[in-house]
């Protein structure tokens, strides 16, 4: 199988690894005693910065498997191309608002609105790989 035609969803997951590790690097730091629970991570205050860059990868982490799987099951199942890139660089492109605006704000209703568009890119990846492997 020729993959050329999937470059962007392929460089979408490449550039989700380096944002989840990036993520997971900020969200070490400004960590101190005084803001830790007994388990090392930062107490939850969503005023904290360090509590918000902590949620930030965490939540990263958690859909990294859906995102990933979805992807490569459209890839792998031939979904067509265009959209595959579609909304695979979409979500990175939303995934990278989110991380913005999750670290640097408390604003819930835009963090919310970045997830449930990341949540509709991964949902319709997952329905294209279905429908192209049957």
């Amino acid at each position: 199988m020729d993959f050329e035609a999937y470059s962007h969803a392929l460089a979408a997951l490449a550039l989700w690894a380096i944002l989840v590790s990036v993520l997971g690097m900020v969200s070490t730091r400004g960590r101190t005693p005084e803001n830790r629970c007994d388990c090392g991570k930062p107490k939850r205050d969503y005023a904290n910065p360090v509590y918000r860059a902590e949620r930030a990868f965490m939540n990263a982490v958690e859909v990294s498997g859906p995102f990933v799987a979805a992807t490569a099951a459209a890839v792998l199942a031939g979904a067509a191309p265009f959209w595959v890139n579609f909304f695979a660089s979409a979500f990175i492109v939303v995934r990278l608002a989110m991380a913005f605006v999750h670290i640097r704000t408390e604003n819930q209703n835009a963090r919310s609105a970045c997830f449930a568009m990341g949540l509709l890119c991964i949902l319709a990846l997952a329905l294209m790989g279905l429908v192209a492997a049957f």
